[in-house]
């Protein structure tokens, strides 16, 4: 079908304009926006920005939280065949210099003045940035910048060209064709600079269509859009679906009332990456550690029921006649009250993706009744490549190839993908798209995995990083490190997991420990500190990491394949792992290579045998300040234990 975003949202607002198309919590209260008068807010941004000289081909930069007039702007700047770039919010200025220039963009929508500040400050490095609108005016009333206006002024002036030129909107949204282009989404970056990834409107409604028909998605689904718009994921979430299938968008009032604004909401379809399923886990499982007796024992023995029959609920397996009553009065006592404290009491479908999720943390959210699935895709594939079906959920696996998708496993055990949802290409550089499009339309993933025998997809590590182990017990095993990480990482007390062993003879890790969980852990038992710094390096807290990297050990070794993928010795880091230090990805994905650089004397004494080792570390604060942070770190060794010798 020969469409386009903009040409979706008039759709909308002719066959339903009074239907709810976003909602926005302002002041503790929703604000809804119906089709409509959406339609109509972008129709003045659109002729706002055509008056302020933004052409077809020309990108508009977007930065901000999920807000209507950002979302508005994107829609007109399509509508005028321009492109919107989102970029992540929570980068400083400097990352900024590299995509704007890159992208060449003279005209950027922001949300709020600590964007603003970051390009005047960009303009330092770019002087090309010509004009920025910001939609919150709090903090900017004395700013006098040159181009520098509100969202507010744009839309007014806008309407009054609209009002002298009525039919221009309509005209320009008909010349649009869904092989235009539609958005350019920078990657994440974990090795040089970011690339723009072109997609069009035909390729991202494409999937955004395969994947709400896969669900049986329709309007009358809830979306809470609380992660950032730049990052695909929400992107095809709370826009290319949204539009497609014409459900209602819900915009959290800030990062701080997420929670809050979950449980008000109650969203049928639900994303998250596993971050942050594990840091709802870990509140709770925090909270009812400070219950009384009897809540943490019926809390337990409900816990222990659901993981024993909630899955095979969710299957559709058969469950005995007992344990459905006893099921149900759990669900009436902890399953239920627990899904409306989470703000899932509604979810029809929840999925998570970016990172592989651990898979006692996936099946305590099926075994409480919660229908969370993982699916698979990237940026260049406009997301949805691989989806569970349900009643075909398993943690090891990310589903089936969905309609219009077509898998093929190389020599070297890459996934190949080929589908109507492929990237254009990467912006301005031919060289990458090359290596990663074939002339046959086949997109190399850089991921390592295989298709199993049922059909369903299985992803082991990025093909880069799968190494091997060399010398001692284990020479020539597999080294999967990002399957070490993960398993690591479903305890509550470990928020970041480093593993090397590429070419040695065993595996070393770094960890971090989630400080609120440990936090906790040490109250409750009398344990001071008064820092991260100080709590990492509490001798309890190292045996309490110990505990968590035997237990990953122990299950290694029931693992013929992986069973040399044990961790032999370990530390914690002295400080959190860090996007604004570099260390990780604005996605929050670990940047091996740079940290194993960064922290060279940190793994040179993991691996001679060191007791401990001091480093001292640069690092940047949230308001812009350097400074450094230093530590004496213990370096500790884990058990390991003989691999699970299978019967014939």
């Amino acid at each position: 079908m020969d469409t386009t975003f903009p040409r979706l949202l008039l759709q909308h607002a002719a066959e339903r304009p009074d239907a709810p198309a976003m909602r926005e919590k302002e002041f503790g209260i929703w604000q809804t926006l119906g089709w409509r008068a959406l339609a109509q807010m972008v129709e003045q941004a659109a002729c706002g920005l055509h008056a302020a000289g933004l052409r077809p081909g020309e990108h508009l930069a977007v930065v901000g939280a999920n807000r209507p007039r950002l979302y508005a702007c994107m829609l007109a700047a399509q509508a005028l065949g321009a492109i919107p770039v989102p970029l992540y919010q929570d980068a400083v200025a400097a990352e900024f210099v590299y995509p704007l220039s890159n992208a060449e963009v003279r005209l950027c929508v922001v949300e709020d003045q600590e964007q603003v500040d970051k390009m005047l400050e960009v303009r330092g490095q770019y002087p090309a940035l010509e004009r920025i609108w910001y939609d919150d005016p709090r903090g900017l009333r004395h700013y006098r910048e040159r181009g520098l206006a509100s969202v507010a002024d744009l839309l007014q002036q806008g309407a009054a060209r609209a009002a002298q030129a009525p039919g221009f909107f309509a005209e320009r949204v008909a010349a649009g064709r869904s092989g235009d282009v539609a958005a350019m989404f920078f990657t994440s970056g974990t090795t040089g600079n970011p690339k723009g990834v072109v997609h069009t409107h035909a390729s991202l409604l494409d999937r955004a269509r395969a994947g709400a028909a896969f669900d049986r998605l329709t309007a009358a689904e809830e979306v809470l859009a609380y992660l950032p718009p730049a990052w695909i994921g929400q992107n095809i979430f709370s826009y290319a679906q949204w539009l497609a299938c014409g459900y209602v968008v819900n915009c959290p009032e800030s990062a701080a009332t997420v929670g809050i604004d979950l449980k008000e909401i109650g969203p049928t379809y639900y994303f998250a990456p596993p971050r942050v399923f594990e840091g709802l886990l870990t509140s709770v499982m925090i909270r009812m550690e400070d219950a009384g007796r009897f809540k943490r024992w019926l809390f337990q023995r409900c816990l222990a029921l659901a993981r024993r029959v909630g899955p095979a609920r969710m299957d559709g397996r058969p469950v005995g006649a007992l344990d459905r009553l006893r099921y149900a009065l759990g669900d009436l006592l902890v399953y239920g009250p627990l899904r409306n404290t989470l703000g899932f009491s509604r979810v029809r479908v929840a999925y998570t993706a970016g990172e592989a999720i651990g898979p006692d943390l996936f099946a305590f959210y099926r075994a409480i009744g919660i229908n969370l699935k993982q699916l698979y895709g990237s940026t260049e594939t406009a997301v949805f490549v691989c989806l569970q079906p349900d009643h075909q959920v398993r943690a090891d696996t990310v589903g089936i190839p969905i309609d219009g998708v077509e898998i093929r496993v190389a020599d070297n055990g890459e996934i190949l993908v080929r589908s109507a949802g492929l990237l254009q290409c990467y912006y301005k550089n031919p060289e990458a798209t090359a290596e990663v499009l074939t002339a046959d339309g086949w997109y190399h993933t850089s991921d390592a995995g295989f298709l199993d025998a049922s059909g369903h997809l299985k992803i082991i590590d990025r093909v880069k990083d799968v190494g091997r182990l060399q010398g001692g017990a284990n020479d020539g095993a597999m080294f999967a490190p990002k399957y070490v990480e993960n398993k690591l990482k479903f305890f509550p007390y470990i928020k970041e997991a480093v593993a090397y062993g590429d070419g040695r003879a065993t595996v070393c890790v770094m960890l971090n420990i989630d400080f609120e969980a440990v936090g906790n852990w040490a109250e409750r038992r009398g344990l001071p500190y008064a820092g991260y710094t100080d709590l990492a390096g509490k001798p309890e807290v190292y045996e309490l990491m110990r505990e968590c990297v035997e237990q990953v050990n122990a299950d290694l070794a029931q693992d013929a394949m992986l069973a040399g993928n044990q961790v032999s010795r370990f530390l914690v880091l002295h400080k959190e792992l860090d996007a604004d230090d570099n260390e990780l990805t604005r996605t929050n994905k670990v940047r091996r290579g740079f940290i194993a650089e960064k922290y060279r004397v940190l793994v040179d004494a993991l691996y001679g045998g060191k007791a401990e080792q001091y480093v001292e570390t640069q690092v940047r604060f949230e308001d812009g300040r350097s400074g450094s942070v230093s530590a004496t770190l213990r370096i500790v060794d884990a058990r390991t234990f003989a691999p699970v010798r299978r019967a014939a």
